[in-house]
């Protein structure tokens, strides 16, 4: 039998508290069945109350439990280091009010950077130039140019996020999708930097 285990941890994976992390739970495994069904099931950490919302699972600690319980075993590690492991909990009750008032604002503030927007650009001021051009007319309120920008303005919005309500228009990413993709990154990066104490050694730690 083949006694080599291959061993790659996943990036990030979610529990609930009071979960046992198993090494089947943090990595994909390759190898002999009879090896990854008995690396598999073998429990790495608990999580307990003090673990918070993170906890980082780093690979020389699977290496360590493996060698441990299953003596002889050749483990090969491919891929990331660390698994960042999210604890979820129970979420909090939908509140109505608290809804509509954060809607409210980001509504508000929404506008009014537009309305600004457009205030220091002087857009009325373009618009009636246009108008005047198109139609050799004065009007104060070229509504002709105005109502075609509005609907234009909040179409170009939609496309630009790539989402009209929970639906997705295409599959390309978004520029916010890859903006809050890449926020992740450095948040995992702090995280795995931060949570995981063997990776940080201190003089006070000789």
């Amino acid at each position: 039998m083949d006694n080599t285990l291959y061993i790659r941890l996943r990036h990030r994976i979610q529990v609930y508290p009071e979960d046992e992390l198993t090494i089947g739970k943090i990595a994909q495994l390759a190898g002999d069945r009879k090896l990854m069904e008995k690396a598999g099931g073998l429990i790495i950490h608990k999580i307990t109350p003090s673990d918070k919302n993170m906890v980082v699972v780093d690979v020389m600690k699977a290496i360590k439990l493996l060698k441990r319980e299953m003596p002889g075993l050749d483990v090969q590690p491919i891929g990331a280091s660390q698994t960042i492991v999210e604890i979820v909990y129970e979420k909090k009750p939908f509140k109505p009010l608290l809804f509509v008032l954060v809607w409210l604002i980001l509504f508000i503030g929404a506008a009014m950077a537009i309305m600004n927007f457009h205030e220091d650009v002087s857009m009325q001021a373009v618009h009636q130039r246009l108008y005047r051009i198109l139609t050799g007319k004065t009007s104060d309120s070229p509504l002709l140019l105005q109502i075609p920008y509005s609907l234009g303005l909040g179409l170009g919005m939609i496309l630009f996020f790539n989402h009209l309500f929970k639906k997705r228009i295409n599959e390309e990413p978004s520029p916010l999708e890859v903006e809050m993709f890449k926020y992740q990154l450095d948040l995992d990066q702090y995280v795995a930097m931060n949570e995981n104490r063997e990776s940080v050694k201190e003089i006070e730690d000789d």
